[in-house]
């Protein structure tokens, strides 16, 4: 028997099978994703690596093969199945074996247990008090105190016994060696949630919500395993009907992944979970300690656990009986790694789900237009809620022309009815969520006076300024010299939108001294329970106005807050990206949506320099269908996903001239492949950034209807890539229907 093992060393030369000889005390310990250490090159350096196979056939000279040394101690194995899913995901997204299986490891080592120590008497009660008076008598007073205790409680927390007793460690080891007290250890699990107690109670379920729940039921009962997309609007009660069929799989003995978009909605989400479904609760993200993080692992491998909540790493959690997998906020763009291998949690979640038969249930009130699409070509159970679960009417919403704003002579950052709504709601103690859509701020430019927008003749994106005095599309390349003057109206009121959350928070201290003003972006966020603590004390109502960025309109609930105000709407609707209008027309009706959550009617303010764009205005009238329509109609007339499919080959280098070479022959060698022009072919352009810390930067975009057909073409230029040693100084990196610009 020979083991499969692939080497711990990410390059491209060594993502292939090594085999070594199986040692006669390792045959029975070795298993499928366990870490060794084997004498690796010329050297026999000793090198990590992991098993992905045994065989019964040596594909190499026995004589030359060597032997694995041992099992590594300090690490932690991979789950059979999710070497399964590294497998998967290097074939579907690139990259080598084992950055793919460093992925689904979400803890590599293992981290010193916690155990919670107990001192406990070993003498009864007329014994002790005998060993009491001896030592009282001998004036050894530390035992004395430390035996009183004992025999009033029985047993002692080691903490207790050091600190409040003030007993030494060597006191407690000399009444050990009299077999007075013993020291009684137990491994105690570290957890990250700190809740209140549990409740029961369930939610009165409107009609839709329950004809949901009873779809699941139905499939689920019948074995029937499926995709499903709830479509419901924001405040529909989209939780209850995950938690609903999250209670009917736990029942059924198996467990469930919970994938939020941000670890700023742990704190409330897990907050209803835990109500609902008390301590076998978990969180999983990278804001735990080393220690938490693999408590928490080990507590979901031993069957301790029955939900994990946490952002895309979560779908890694290593569960015996896996049985459902919910995306919520699926729209969202952080499921999709910005990392090698660059996988898209919703797609891997599928990919998983199939593997282990479990169903999968992704929820958004503005799905991406790529589930909506596969929705409605029945490759998903479409399950929609049009209703809010309090029958609470949809807030107000007012959109604002910044154009006239300006002509009336406004110049500040509030429109003249957002800083009326504001002072009416600072009066009434209502509670006002403040949004900058720095999303996909690119550096477009814009005419303040008619709302021009320089955009590319060729891809209908908007053109990107950049230092040298040029606009740029990222897509085509075209390039054309940046204008002083407004082509459309004349005007010198042109430029790019320049406006951050600290700006804001400054104004809206000035203009509203009596406001107490909350900020949450990634500044204020840093720190450990960051999040929490600002949503916290928003949602306490000790503060009156929360100034942030997307983070802040995705999934709270704050009953107070009756007014939301978008600052600029025009900042991600211009960004150079093809989905720049699906983005907009979610943050702002995500945005929307906070508003008028409880009794409180709510209303919003959407300024904008575009108000009759179609995102704009399907995002003010919450009417999702109507902005689909037109947004896919888009996306057939240009070629873009879900229509087209659409790959990234990113490749960046420190040597200038030699990435324009390689990228010269990366495409032609792609052309050689499109023999039939099946294949539309863009590229070498630079993307938005062209350098980054002196390395180089070009992009290769490949089109074809057919996603199998990408896939067959990535596979083909990493061959190329790796027989032609021009390409060994470079980075490259595959990328699908790439979510955000290179």
């Amino acid at each position: 028997m020979y083991a499969d093992i692939i080497i711990d060393i990410t390059h491209e030369k060594l993502d292939k099978i090594f085999q070594y000889r199986i040692p006669s005390q390792l045959e029975e310990k070795l298993t499928i994703g366990a870490e060794v250490l084997v004498p690796f090159g010329r050297g026999n350096t000793q090198t990590r690596g992991y098993v992905v196979g045994f065989s019964e056939v040596c594909q190499y000279d026995v004589e030359k093969l060597k032997e694995i040394s041992g099992i590594s101690k300090d690490a932690l194995a991979i789950e059979g199945r999710m070497v399964a899913l590294a497998a998967w995901m290097k074939e579907q997204y690139g990259g080598t074996m084992i950055q793919a299986l460093r992925t689904v490891l979400p803890v590599k080592q293992k981290v010193k247990s916690k155990t919670k120590r107990t001192v406990v008497l070993l003498l009864g009660e007329e014994e002790g008090k005998k060993k009491l008076t001896f030592y009282l008598q001998k004036n050894q007073k530390a035992r004395a105190r430390l035996l009183a205790e004992l025999i009033e409680n029985k047993e002692l927390p080691y903490e207790l016994v050091t600190k409040k007793l003030n007993v030494t460690a060597s006191v407690i080891r000399a009444l050990q060696e009299q077999d007075v007290v013993e020291v009684q250890e137990e491994q105690v699990y570290r957890n990250p949630i700190h809740m209140m107690q549990q409740t029961l109670q369930k939610p009165n379920y409107t009609e839709e919500q329950r004809y949901a729940i009873e779809q699941f039921h139905k499939d689920y009962t019948r074995g029937i395993l499926r995709t499903y997309l709830i479509h419901g609007i924001t405040g529909s009660g989209k939780t209850e009907v995950y938690m609903e069929m999250i209670g009917e799989v736990i029942a059924s003995g198996k467990q469930v992944i919970v994938l939020i978009p941000e670890i700023a909605l742990t704190y409330q989400t897990v907050m209803r979970f835990y109500k609902r479904f008390g301590e076998r609760v978990s969180i999983m993200n990278s804001r735990l300690s080393a220690g938490e993080r693999y408590d928490q692992m080990m507590r979901a491998k031993n069957g301790e656990v029955d939900v994990m909540i946490g952002p895309r790493s979560a779908l890694f959690t290593p569960f015996p009986q896996l049985g459902l997998i919910v995306i919520d906020e699926e729209h969202e763009s952080t499921y999709k790694s910005e990392q090698i291998p660059r996988y898209h949690a919703r797609e891997t979640a599928e990919a998983r789900a199939q593997m282990e038969g479990a169903s999968l249930v992704l929820g958004s009130a503005t799905p991406s237009v790529d589930s909506y699409y596969r929705a409605l070509q029945g490759e998903y159970e479409l399950l929609i809620l049009k209703n809010r679960a309090t029958s609470q009417s949809l807030p107000k919403v007012y959109t604002i022309d910044l154009r006239e704003e300006l002509k009336g002579g406004n110049r500040s950052i509030l429109s003249d009815k957002l800083r009326e709504l504001m002072e009416d709601r600072l009066q009434r103690k209502e509670q006002i969520i403040l949004f900058i859509n720095r999303r996909g701020y690119a550096g477009f430019v814009s005419c303040r006076s008619c709302g021009y927008v320089a955009k590319c003749p060729h891809c209908d994106v908007a053109l990107s300024a950049h230092r040298n005095g040029k606009l740029i599309c990222h897509y085509c390349g075209h390039e054309e010299r940046l204008f002083e003057r407004c082509p459309q109206c004349g005007s010198k009121h042109v430029g790019g939108f320049r406006a951050g959350t600290q700006q804001i928070e400054e104004l809206m201290k000035k203009e509203f001294p009596q406001a107490r003003v909350l900020r949450m972006d990634m500044d204020t966020t840093k720190e450990k329970d960051g999040h929490e603590k600002i949503l916290a004390a928003f949602a306490n109502e000790e503060a009156d106005i929360l100034v942030g960025t997307q983070m802040i309109v995705k999934g709270h609930d704050f009953p107070n807050v009756t007014l939301v105000g978008i600052l600029a709407a025009d900042l991600s609707l211009y960004a150079d990206d093809y989905r720049a209008g699906e983005r907009t027309f979610q943050l702002l009706t995500q945005a929307a949506g906070r508003a008028g959550r409880g009794r409180k009617a709510g209303e919003v303010v959407i300024q904008t320099y575009s108000p009759d764009h179609y995102c704009v205005e399907t995002a003010a009238d919450q009417d999702y269908e109507t902005f689909y329509k037109q947004e896919i109609q888009y996306r057939d007339l240009m070629g873009y996903p879900p229509i087209e499919q659409l790959l990234a080959v990113l490749v960046s280098c420190e040597n200038e001239e030699l990435l324009e070479k390689g990228t010269f022959y990366l495409k032609e060698y792609a052309n050689k492949r499109n023999k039939d022009n099946s294949y539309q072919i863009i590229g070498p352009a630079s993307p938005y950034i062209g350098k980054v810390n002196d390395i180089y930067r070009k992009i290769i975009y490949i089109k074809h209807e057919n996603y199998g057909m990408l896939i067959e073409m990535k596979n083909q230029l990493e061959k190329y890539i790796e027989v032609n040693e021009g390409f060994h100084k470079m980075r490259i990196q595959f990328d699908f229907n790439p979510i955000n610009i290179f």
